[in-house]
């Protein structure tokens, strides 16, 4: 995994990363989180969020996405489902969710430039050193960047 500072979508919108994905509940509630962002400056993301079941546990592990363009170039944003709920005893994400869903990316996505948050160990109280493992094993000869805000 290479790691790099900076903001994920602006890095994604100069044309950095060819795919972005961060974490979403199964509720159709982006409200936290680069989740919230993503769907105030992309409202495609959340409308394929919306296309899915709300509140169905069988969205653990899977994914959603949205093609965007923009003036500066096009990407894809990835919808993975790695937590059931955004309330309740955290931790919240399913290290199996993280697992399921970066193995779909890796097939569906396979060569492209990927990039994406510390999903699952922020909001969804989650342990990056879990999820971080799971992502490397499941994007093996990918090209995958974890990309952190500066502090």
């Amino acid at each position: 995994m290479k790691e790099r500072v900076g903001d994920l979508l602006l890095l994604a919108l100069d044309g950095e990363f060819d795919v972005i994905v961060h974490g979403c509940n199964c509720f159709h509630t982006m409200g936290g989180g680069i989740a919230r962002v993503i769907a105030q400056h992309f409202p495609e993301a959340l409308e394929a969020d919306k296309a899915t079941p709300a509140g169905d546990r069988e969205k653990l592990g899977s994914i959603s996405f949205a093609q965007v363009e923009r003036a500066t170039g096009k990407f894809t944003i990835v919808n993975a489902y790695t937590q059931f709920d955004f309330r309740g005893p955290q931790p919240r994400v399913s290290y199996e969710a993280v697992s399921q869903a970066f193995d779909t990316i890796a097939q569906q996505f396979n060569g492209a430039r990927i990039g994406y948050p510390m999903i699952g160990a922020g909001l969804a109280g989650g342990d990056w050193a879990i999820i971080s493992e799971r992502i490397n094993t499941a994007l093996e000869g990918c090209d995958h960047t974890l990309v952190k805000l500066p502090e």
